[in-house]
Formats: structure tokens, sequence, C-alpha cells
């Protein structure tokens, strides 16, 4: 009982540590897209984190994904994520948000922002970002990918059923190593407020039903030119 009291307390005072889950407003929801926006902006602008360009070349779906991560006892991952697919005409998607966290029993200490950008290779994988909840460190193959300075350097391949690369804003990802992406779903209060719309997730993704917001086009573009 006494382990059972103090593993409680651990995770109120977590809690309480993460930002107050107060209701979503439209405002919210566009500074997630916009910072969101300027974590791909940091990881493609510096040479020791950027993607290669034949990767985003080749990518099916793209997760932008900011969190924070606090632990003692307990760890909890809390933050938000904008997810983009790319359709078989070759057109970008309207950006979906999810809702990312984990909770993790151990020993530990501290906390730390986690932003990465987890680039999608094929297109079962983007058909995962469907369902109600997924891990696509469980459900997919998702490995530290090749950084654009890396590529010459490294003759090491990826695995060859490696279908998400995670890049981060985080140095110190190795080659291969396997990735522990956590939980996510879809965030449909956020996509509600942000396209005015009960369009989920399919809708979204995979249709052209929703206009784009002025709002959401400068990420659009930006992806559009990064991957072309």
């Amino acid at each position: 009982m006494k382990k059972f009291l103090t593993a409680l307390f651990g995770l109120t005072a977590l809690a309480a540590m993460l930002p107050a889950a107060s209701s979503l407003t439209r405002e919210t929801v566009i500074t997630h897209l916009d910072s969101c926006e300027a974590i791909l902006q940091e990881i493609q602008g510096n040479a020791k984190t950027a993607i290669p360009a034949d990767i985003l070349h080749r990518a099916k779906g793209l997760v932008i994904v900011n969190q924070f991560q606090a632990g003692f006892i307990l760890g909890i991952k809390d933050g938000y994520a904008v997810a983009m697919v790319r359709r078989p005409n070759g057109k970008w998607s309207v950006p979906a948000f999810l809702k990312a966290g984990e909770l993790s029993f151990g020993l530990q200490a501290g906390g730390k922002s986690i932003t990465a950008v987890y680039v999608l290779m094929d297109d079962d994988t983007a058909r995962l970002l469907l369902k109600n909840r997924m891990n696509l460190g469980a459900e997919a193959k998702a490995v530290a990918g090749i950084r654009a300075a890396e590529r010459e350097a490294l003759s090491k391949t990826l695995p060859g059923d490696a279908n998400v690369l995670v890049y981060s804003t985080t140095e110190g990802f190795y080659l291969g190593a396997a990735v522990k992406t956590g939980y996510m779903s879809p965030s449909e209060e956020s996509n509600r407020l942000f396209y005015n719309t009960n369009h989920r997730m399919p809708e979204l993704l995979f249709s052209d039903w929703v206009t784009p917001p002025e709002e959401a086009r400068y990420l659009m573009n930006y992806v559009t030119r990064l991957t072309q």
C-alpha cells in the first residue's frame, strides 16, 4: 500500500509539472502548428540534424512531434504532434493534429523537451495514423535516420525493414538504434477547432474535402518544397 501511495504521489506531482489541461482554443492550436513548423525548420536548418533530400523525396508521411518529458520514479511524456501524408497524386495533405504521450515506470529524474520528425517511408505506415491509438516504434520499424551531414561519410545502410526514420534536434541519436516513439492518437478537438469541421483523420489526410486555412499553407508549401 505504501508503494502504491508513493507511486500515486509521484504521478500527481508530475502531472502538476506539465501544462494545465485547460480547454483548447483555436489560438492555442495555431501555436502548436507554428511550433511544429519551427521544429522542422530547425532540423533542416542545421547540417548536424538535417534530413537528407533523397529521404524526403521518398517520404510517404511526416509526423512532427513536440513533447515534454519529466520523471521522478515515474516518467511522463506529454505533448502534441502534426501529421501530413503524401497522397497517390503526389500532393501533400493538410496537417492533422495528434496527441503524443507516454507513461513509464522506473527510477528516473529530471525533465527535458523532446522535438523530432518521424519520416514515414511507406503507405502502410502512413495509414497507421488512422488508428485511434498508435505507437510507431512498436507497430513499425523505427530507427534513427542518417543525417544529411553523415550521408557521404557513412557507408552503413539503414536496416532494410526500417519504415520510420527519426530525426531529432537532440544530437546523439546513432544509426541503427531502435527508437521508442511512445503513443499517439488523433486530437479530434484540435482538428475541429482548426478546420471548423467534424471530419476525422481519414478525411483530413486522404481526401480533398477540407480546404486548408491560411495558417496551414506555409507548412504545406514548405513540406512540398522539401520533398520535391
